[in-house]
C-alpha cells in the first residue's frame, strides 16, 4: 500500500471520527468519511500498545494493510477509512483477519455493490 494512500495527520484523523460513521464487530472498529473530491480511498491504522509489543502491533498493521490491499477493487475509492484495532486482533492470523475486515466492511456497506456481486455470483454452491 502506497504511504499516499494513508491517513497520516492528526487532522484527518480527527475529521474521520467526528464526520464519518463507524462500525465494529469484536476485533476492529471502522470509521469511514466520504470525501467526494479523492480519486482513492485512504486507510489510517491505531493499534493501541494494550494489544502487544511492537512486533505483534507491526504485524497486525500488515495484515490490515494487505487485506485492503487485496479488497482494493472492491471497496469504495473516494473515502477515508480509519481503523482501530481491539484486543482479539492480536492473536490473528491473516486470514482471519481479511474475514473479519470483511465482515465489518459489509456490515458498513463500504463495498462497490457491482464489483462485489460480480465476485461472489461465479461462486455458487448446489447442495443436495
Amino acid at each position: 500500500m502506497k504511504k499516499s494512500r494513508r491517513v497520516k495527520s492528526e487532522f484527518d484523523f480527527q475529521k474521520v471520527f467526528k464526520r464519518g460513521k463507524s462500525f465494529a464487530n469484536r476485533q476492529f472498529i471502522v470509521y469511514g468519511l466520504l470525501k467526494e473530491e479523492q480519486e482513492q480511498f485512504r486507510i489510517g491504522l491505531s493499534v493501541s500498545k494494550k494489544l502487544g509489543n511492537a512486533v505483534v502491533r507491526n504485524q497486525i498493521k500488515r495484515y490490515i494493510r494487505q487485506s485492503f490491499h487485496e479488497l482494493d477493487s472492491e471497496l469504495k475509492q473516494n473515502m477515508d477509512y480509519v481503523i482501530i484495532a481491539r484486543k482479539p486482533a492480536a492473536t490473528m492470523n491473516f486470514e482471519d483477519t481479511k474475514k473479519s475486515l470483511e465482515h465489518v466492511m459489509k456490515i458498513a456497506k463500504f463495498f462497490n455493490r457491482t464489483n462485489r456481486n460480480k465476485q461472489n455470483n461465479h461462486v455458487k454452491i448446489e447442495r443436495k
